[in-house]
């Protein structure tokens, strides 16, 4: 069991050492006025663990595809996020290793950047919170709330162990849940139910650490006056979910919470890994992490900019938009909000979230320590590529339930619909123009404008929904139009017979390859957010410039007319199969390896 001097020894270098942030992006952006200014952060995952699927979906991979998308429409966004390194959860995880906090954090945060960049997340920056510009924001909007009045002082009933002479942070405390009786519920939050709890509520408490009871004594905390900041919250709650469009399942959080009447919320923790708390009487206490935790957004955007208030403090010309799982709602919609609207600033507030419910792993939960699951570095070393992936993970994304991870649905997905769809039309598309036409794409005739003209008449309408989805963060929907544009290329092959018609009419011929072509071009486009390592494969075959997926315009307008969207004489690239199939045995051999 852990000695009290061991947790002071995990934490000594807090406010000694500043974390090393990733290099400056020579790309910089600041917002345009006139122009759309799209600021896209996704939920920062908490540096103790290695993310699993659900984590990677719930939050990264899904901002990746919107901000992939947004950017290929030209609009001018960034994203942002990075690893949360403060709080209990790294002290605890830093007494399991026995390193120093700050060896954890080093640790993971070199794990979690190696995943993201495996699955291809385009961050414009991932950055870290325990950074000069953490502390200074973040005691910023404290002052600013102090000295509008917005907090308050309370003595507050604690867990204390004597056994380590100290106050027991949330998490420090486990016990059964007075709520659904869960046996193993933390002191902050129940993971069976969902509920946030005290740690005195807490039936049977036990100290973590050092497995006595912890006996209760006062404690002084800073609170935020969530009450006096609620009629400014209900207003903007009211207004930004309505022009936002939030989620039903964001909603029915954080109307609950507004319904059932805010309370005080305390904003301080006796920890020592954390933001310090600048007051004179609180100074060796620092900020909870749900305070502090959404203030990183704004850090991380300081790290990546110092003109960073041209993005968060410029309401009029910048759109926020936020993803998450759903157990962080509350956070991100009553707490952070409150917080920010408490400094009487101007800020740039949340218009948009998008939320997700909970991946789950073959009918039940992903655990590290059982061994259960696909975890992030996982994936790599199965052997499947990283579209195959993201294919997956966002063509079943849990938008309005959980869902169910299982191999045997990612095998078909990648057989069925990757391979037997998309990866056979873009394959017989092309191989016309290399068996045929000498590898250069065929100048279209009169013959066979009628059947090219039918083929975009189909597809035009679902490009139109793809947009109208995409913009709506329905990106399901969105990869199901791809698709569906998919089979209406290889429904135009069939119909029309290309393989015949070159030695009837080479004519007619040239015009439905040509059409061909030009959808090929088109569905590289598309899948670009979703899957951009496969996009750009059929962009070499095409032998096109990165700018050819850009989903212009231009590009939308011509789609009735697929067979002009690559200039006919045009040469190719090498042509070849983009996608393996899965065989069955190696199904049985990862359910058998990941549980």
């Amino acid at each position: 069991m852990a000695e009290s001097k061991e947790i002071d020894g995990i934490c000594e270098q807090v406010g000694k050492v500043e974390v090393s942030d990733s290099k400056p992006n020579p790309a910089l952006k600041l917002p345009i006025p006139g122009q759309r200014n799209i600021l896209i952060t996704s939920a920062l995952p908490y540096v103790n663990n290695v993310p699993h699927l659900g984590n990677i979906i719930g939050c990264v991979l899904s901002a990746d595809c919107y901000a992939r998308f947004c950017r290929s429409r030209g609009h001018n966004c960034i994203y942002v996020c990075g690893t949360d390194e403060y709080g209990t959860a790294t002290e605890t995880k830093a007494l399991e290793e026995g390193l120093t906090c700050q060896e954890i954090c080093d640790k993971y945060h070199a794990i979690h950047r190696e995943i993201y960049e495996w699955f291809d997340i385009a961050f414009d920056k991932f950055g870290r919170t325990p950074t000069s510009q953490q502390t200074q924001i973040a005691q910023d909007i404290f002052w600013k709330n102090e000295n509008n009045g917005n907090l308050a002082e309370q003595e507050m009933q604690q867990l204390y162990s004597e056994k380590l002479e100290m106050f027991l942070a949330d998490r420090y405390v486990v016990g059964i849940c007075p709520k659904c009786k869960y046996e193993d519920a933390r002191g902050d939050q129940c993971d069976a139910c969902g509920n946030l709890l005290n740690p005195t509520e807490l039936i049977n408490a036990k100290c973590k650490f050092s497995g006595t009871t912890p006996v209760v004594r006062s404690t002084k905390h800073l609170f935020l006056d969530l009450p006096k900041l609620s009629d400014q919250l209900q207003a903007y709650i009211d207004n930004t979910s309505r022009l936002g469009g939030w989620t039903n399942n964001c909603l029915q959080v954080t109307n609950a919470w507004m319904r059932d009447g805010l309370k005080l919320r305390c904003i301080t923790r006796d920890l020592k890994w954390g933001t310090p708390v600048p007051k004179e009487g609180f100074t060796n206490k620092v900020f909870y992490v749900w305070f502090d935790a959404p203030i990183g957004y704004i850090s991380i955007t300081a790290n990546y900019t110092d003109e960073w208030e041209q993005w968060w403090k410029n309401p009029k010309d910048v759109e926020l938009v936020q993803f998450m799982g759903k157990d962080n709602v509350p956070f991100h919609t009553v707490i952070f909000p409150a917080s920010l609207i408490g400094t009487g600033e101007q800020w740039t507030m949340m218009k948009n979230i998008s939320v997700t419910e909970y991946l789950n792993y073959e009918g039940g939960k992903f655990s590290k320590s059982r061994g259960t699951g696909v975890f992030g570095n996982d994936a790599k070393e199965t052997g499947i590529p990283v579209e195959v992936w993201r294919y997956y993970l966002l063509s079943i994304r849990p938008e309005l339930s959980d869902t169910d991870f299982k191999w045997t649905d990612l095998a078909a997905k990648c057989n069925t619909e990757l391979l037997a769809n998309l990866g056979n039309f873009v394959n017989r598309a092309l191989m016309f123009v290399a068996k045929f036409f000498e590898g250069k794409v065929p100048i279209p005739t009169e013959s066979g404008l009628d059947a090219v003209r039918e083929l975009g008449a189909a597809i035009a309408p679902k490009v139109e929904e793809y947009l109208a989805a995409m913009e709506k963060i329905k990106i399901k929907e969105g990869i199901r139009l791809a698709m569906a544009i998919s089979a209406d290329g290889n429904k135009f092959l069939q119909d029309n017979k290309p393989w015949v018609a070159v030695k009837t009419d080479k004519d007619l011929c040239a015009t439905l390859v040509a059409g061909g072509v030009g959808l090929v071009r088109l569905l590289a486009a598309l899948i670009l957010p979703y899957m951009p390592s496969l996009a750009h494969k059929i962009r070499g075959q095409l032998n096109l410039p990165e700018s050819a997926l850009d989903l212009t315009d231009e590009l939308v307008a011509a789609v009735a007319q697929p067979h002009t969207l690559v200039e006919g004489g045009h040469t190719l690239g090498a042509t070849g199969p983009l996608v393996s199939m899965i065989p069955k045995e190696k199904i049985d051999e990862w359910r058998a390896r990941f549980g």
